[in-house]
């Protein structure tokens, strides 16, 4: 049984069906119930598919998702989190309420899923899987909100990755880049940037579809990967090579 969140859209979608179409039962969720409902219905096998509609920086939803995730498949063996915000602004013109809001859902979200999933988890000696970025480890200018975050996604997987190592759980990581979501589709220079420094972070062969960051999250969360830990596998067509 696996848990994904961010599953109404982009990457969490594309996770929810790669996992369904290698046999697993799967509970989504999202704060867009329309979003998971045509996550669902567009899945190969939606009887696999079950949906919870919450926000992921709410405490109590990862304790009724890891519950629900139990009643549904009897044990919980994987978690995903990808649910994320993403805004592109100057630094100095970001706002408290806008970094306090970016970190409560994309780390302190993280945070609390995995916090909820562990016991679970260390039972079934599953695997934990977050969404990191390239932002994490390489300058992407206008997003500094969205790189830190992503920056405390990376240390936390680690962290959790030595803790619990010989409990039996993996911890790792997948950093994307240039790939094609909702997100990046809302790019929009703030005024007065400079363009250029858009293209040191763009990949050299284009955008990627969200499948093939639901490809490494399934290579990560499955046996193949028994000896990954602590890892963080950066797919983003050679940007930052």
């Amino acid at each position: 049984m696996a848990l994904v969140t961010g599953a109404g859209s982009g990457i969490g979608r594309a996770t929810v069906h790669r996992l369904v179409d290698e046999g697993a039962m799967v509970l989504g969720v999202d704060l867009a119930a329309d979003g998971l409902e045509l996550t669902r219905k567009e899945a190969t096998d939606p009887d696999r598919v079950a949906t919870l509609t919450g926000d992921v920086a709410d405490p109590a939803t990862g304790t009724v998702a890891v519950a629900a995730a139990k009643d549904l498949g009897g044990r919980l063996d994987l978690l995903v989190n990808g649910a994320g915000i993403l805004r592109f602004e100057h630094s100095h013109e970001t706002t408290l309420d806008g970094w306090n809001q970016i970190l409560r859902v994309n780390l302190t979200g993280t945070f609390l899923f995995c916090q909820a999933s562990i016991p679970a988890l260390l039972e079934t000696r599953g695997a934990i899987v977050n969404i990191a970025s390239t932002s994490a480890q390489f300058g992407h200018p206008w997003a500094a909100a969205y790189a830190s975050s992503k920056g405390g996604i990376f240390a936390l997987t680690k962290t959790l990755a030595v803790e619990y190592a010989k409990q039996g759980l993996r911890v790792n990581s997948v950093s994307p880049g240039s790939i094609e979501t909702p997100i990046t589709g809302m790019f929009e220079l703030p005024e007065g940037a400079d363009g250029r420094l858009v293209h040191r972070i763009m990949s050299p062969t284009g955008m990627a579809k969200p499948e093939v960051i639901a490809a490494a999250i399934a290579y990560l969360g499955s046996d193949d990967a028994h000896h990954v830990n602590g890892s963080d596998l950066r797919v983003d067509g050679a940007t930052h090579s």
